[in-house]
């Protein structure tokens, strides 16, 4: 398991944004990370009502992030690299509003494509082994 002390500081993701609490295990293709913030009374994405299953898109494009960034880091490089989240497809959503749920979200992804350019994913996110959204993500890496 690793802390988000050990890789909160390779994503852009900063303060009550940065919406994972810790990866639970990855390797080349995939990730599965954890959270518990989504009850929170000040969750950054939270309305009026709760917090919407629509935002836990938002979860799976961190785990993208904190994927590519792991990834990175093994091969020597370590920095934030930015990136700019481009098309959500196939976003299919299986509860309301989230933020009544006790306990941790799990958060998988897994990468379907990725090059200097960008990356795309399969992204679901689960609550005691039931989903309650998945989808495909793409994200676009700007030229610096």
């Amino acid at each position: 398991m690793l802390p988000k002390t050990d890789w909160a500081s390779l994503i852009p993701h900063a303060g009550t944004m940065c919406l994972l609490d810790a990866v639970q295990a990855w390797d080349a293709n995939t990730i599965h990370a954890t959270s518990a913030g989504h009850a929170r009374i000040d969750h950054p994405l939270r309305g009026t009502q709760g917090l919407h299953a629509v935002h836990l898109a938002e979860y799976g494009a961190q785990a993208m992030a904190v994927h590519g960034a792991l990834l990175a880091r093994a091969r020597g490089i370590e920095g934030v690299r930015p990136g700019r989240l481009a098309s959500l497809r196939d976003v299919r959503l299986f509860e309301e509003y989230v933020d009544r749920l006790d306990g941790h979200l799990d958060v998988h992804a897994e990468c379907l494509y990725a090059d200097d350019g960008g990356a795309q994913y399969a992204f679901r996110v689960e609550h005691r082994g039931r989903l309650l959204v998945s989808g495909r993500a793409a994200v676009i890496h700007p030229i610096t």
